[in-house]
């Protein structure tokens, strides 16, 4: 299934030259999509609306202009605005929805050259751990279609896995482009808050965690599309610039933790694939210290849970109480949960997730990059919202999850990058995270680190 993977740099030198055609490349990612139906990680397609934008594209090149995205096809995920499409969040709710206007960044891929050729699979409302909905069922893993992706970004994620586009655009509010590209072995960045404008779309659960977030096979990938979609944009009250300069990673006090500082289980081979991967990185002549976050008393991601589920209330919590049988009964739950926190336990998350921040914070005074595991297990069998166990210990159905939402939580970049697999060829990650606003330092750093990786 998996197709060979040209970069996106490759494609936007070649349509630029014009070596091929925008509409070409289109119809190849159409050709492509519509072959890997069965994975089912693009779920709307409109081959004459991307033939119509790539044609643009084709007219623009010809009438002199430079676009450094030229012709590249992208996926959307199902809960980015993109003018024109319909766009669900993954919810019976918003099963005709068609978007009014592109996101920002959306609007800024497209003026770059990029070609949306459909729309990426996602959980309802981007709020589990799988890649699954009600309107269209589950993303299949695109090395094992037993088993999931992880979500809630699967289906852009394994989009570039497959090899049916070179870049993909998700979301993350608490690691869902860092854990499914782990999954499937490909790159996902989680950029700083505000590094990237968010809207305009659909209103947000997740008070002051959500990014827009590039997904590639490679960070160069992943540096090109940020640099597109970066930047100030005065519709964002949360948009912010960001170090423009790169500190080079010769300079960087780079540290790993072997589980981020939190007694929590860890599969063997992710644990000693991590290992290996720093004892490699040591070895190419890059320094790493051995340190742990320090994390306050009760600094758990059931502390700040609630947030979500209050969020998921707050927007929902209406239309749950006339039918919850319109949502995914998982999305149900939390609803359901949502209604029942009290101000008091909002209140307390919020208190949980700003102790979080400050911890980090704390961190990075020590230390520029932080390097750990991004996921502590491999992909699990697709009817399960997690694994059974993970490192010989039974396992909620979040345990999957552990590494990544605290990141969210203090709103820092992060990036997930291949750095192993198990003995069925499942991936894993090697996460690095760095200060708030240091994306690009964290992307000149991450090119370097994967360079030493695929040598």
């Amino acid at each position: 299934m998996t197709q060979r993977k040209r970069s996106a740099r490759e494609i936007a030198a070649d349509v630029s030259a014009g070596r091929t055609s925008a509409v070409e490349t289109a119809e190849a990612a159409l050709a492509r999509i519509e072959a890997a139906r069965a994975l089912n990680a693009v779920v709307t397609i409109d081959p004459a609306h991307t033939l119509a934008d790539a044609a643009v594209v084709d007219a623009r090149l010809r009438s002199g202009e430079t676009m450094p995205l030229a012709g590249v096809p992208i996926i959307v995920k199902d809960n980015i605005w993109a003018s024109g499409w319909r766009i669900t969040q993954g919810s019976r709710l918003f099963a005709d929805f068609i978007a009014p206007r592109d996101a920002i960044a959306i609007a800024r891929l497209r003026q770059a050259g990029a070609v949306v050729v459909g729309i990426g699979a996602t959980s309802e409302f981007a709020s589990k751990g799988v890649t699954t909905s009600q309107l269209f069922g589950p993303t299949r893993h695109p090395l094992d279609p037993t088993r999931t992706p992880g979500g809630s970004s699967g289906g852009p994620s394994v989009a570039v896995a497959a090899g049916l586009v070179p870049l993909a655009i998700g979301t993350d509010a608490g690691g869902s482009s860092r854990r499914p590209p782990a999954h499937v072995g490909v790159a996902g960045f989680k950029p700083s808050y505000g590094a990237i404008p968010y809207g305009p779309g659909f209103a947000e659960p997740f008070f002051g965690l959500s990014v827009i977030a590039p997904i590639a096979a490679d960070v160069a990938d992943i540096a090109l599309a940020f640099e597109v979609m970066a930047g100030l944009d005065p519709r964002d009250s949360d948009s912010a610039e960001i170090a423009r300069d790169a500190q080079a990673i010769t300079g960087l006090r780079i540290a790993f933790s072997p589980r981020v500082g939190l007694d929590v289980a860890v599969d063997r081979v992710v644990a000693d694939g991590l290992a290996s991967t720093v004892t490699r990185l040591s070895a190419a002549g890059i320094h790493i210290a051995r340190r742990d976050p320090v994390w306050p008393p009760g600094a758990t991601e059931e502390a700040i849970m609630p947030l979500q589920h209050a969020g998921l209330a707050a927007l929902y919590g209406d239309t749950f109480r006339e039918d919850p049988t319109v949502f995914d009964p998982d999305i149900a739950k939390q609803i359901e949960r949502g209604l029942s926190w009290s101000g008091a336990d909002v209140a307390g998350a919020l208190v949980a997730s700003t102790a979080i921040a400050n911890a980090f914070a704390a961190f990075f005074t020590e230390a520029d990059l932080l390097l750990a595991p991004t996921v502590p297990c491999v992909a699990w069998p697709l009817s399960q919202l997690g694994p059974e166990t993970i490192g010989g210990r039974a396992a909620s159905p979040r345990a999957h999850a552990v590494f990544t939402p605290f990141v969210n939580h203090a709103r820092l970049p992060a990036i997930s990058i291949p750095c192993g697999t198990d003995e069925r060829g499942l991936p894993f990650g090697l996460q690095i995270i760095a200060r708030r606003g240091q994306d690009r330092t964290l992307l000149q750093a991450a090119q370097h680190i994967e360079s030493v990786l695929r040598a």
